[in-house]
């Protein structure tokens, strides 16, 4: 399996990739790791990877640019292949279980993208990843950190990687475990249960990229329809990823 690593700090992954099953491995040629550093995919002569969030608000946005580039790069221009999953870890995403990692494992290729600043532009996360993940309800300063933790969770269910291939069988987050928690599950939400909804999602320029437009109600300078659009955006986001944090029956 090869694990790609999209991020402004490539050097980061020098001490967490050379340790422990991951670094065996490695060594065993069972993974293949690649940093790759955002900023070479930059067409300006400062290397900027971010920008201001439209519709106002406090932080910079990751450009979209950089992130398609870096990742259609990986692919020589052509479409996704099968077998590959691109990730973006975010604090607003879907939550990594062991079920994921288990997926996860069943392919071939796996491109990670490190989150920064306040957020990524949304078009990332709609058009560009095939999975949005958060690894827990708590913010971080960037990404690193997960990503190191996904490939950690997942290079260990390659086959060949532990030394005993049932010690993945009966620990904690089995299959059983995972099912039984997901049947528990809220099916309906409306309203926060008192662990807060997910962000809203965020756009920077350019306000055209391939198509896809910034929401005319972030342009719009109308800061009440904005705070309206943004909460049920979120709320929206919060039903689709996370339908735990939100209260059943509301």
């Amino acid at each position: 399996m090869r694990f790609d690593l999209i991020t402004i700090f490539p050097e980061f992954f020098n001490g967490p990739l050379d340790y422990g099953i991951v670094r065996r491995a490695r060594e065993a040629r069972l993974i293949e790791t690649q940093a790759h550093d955002l900023r070479a995919f930059t067409h300006d002569r400062h290397r900027t990877v971010d920008d201001r969030p439209f519709g106002g608000g406090e932080g910079m946005v990751m450009k979209p640019e950089p992130l398609f580039d870096a990742v259609e790069s990986l692919f020589g221009g052509a479409d996704r292949p099968a077998g590959t999953a691109v990730v973006l870890l975010s604090a607003a995403g879907k939550l990594f279980r062991q079920e994921t990692a288990r997926r996860f494992a069943e392919l071939e290729r796996i491109v990670l993208i490190c989150g920064r600043y306040e957020g990524v532009d949304e078009r990332v996360a709609e058009h560009l990843a095939t999975d949005e993940i958060s690894v827990g309800d708590f913010v971080l300063s960037g990404g690193e950190l997960p990503a190191a933790m996904i490939l950690d969770a997942v290079t260990r269910l390659i086959p060949g990687a532990l030394g005993n291939e049932d010690s993945t069988v009966n620990e904690s987050f089995s299959v059983a475990e995972v099912e039984k928690a997901r049947r528990a599950a809220p099916l309906q939400e409306a309203t926060s249960n008192g662990r807060g909804i997910l962000d809203y999602p965020h756009y920077t320029r350019p306000q055209t990229f391939r198509g896809w437009d910034v929401p005319e109600v972030l342009v719009s300078g109308n800061h009440e329809e904005i705070r309206r659009w943004r909460r049920e955006r979120a709320l929206e986001k919060t039903r689709r990823n996370r339908p735990d944090l939100l209260s059943a029956g509301a």
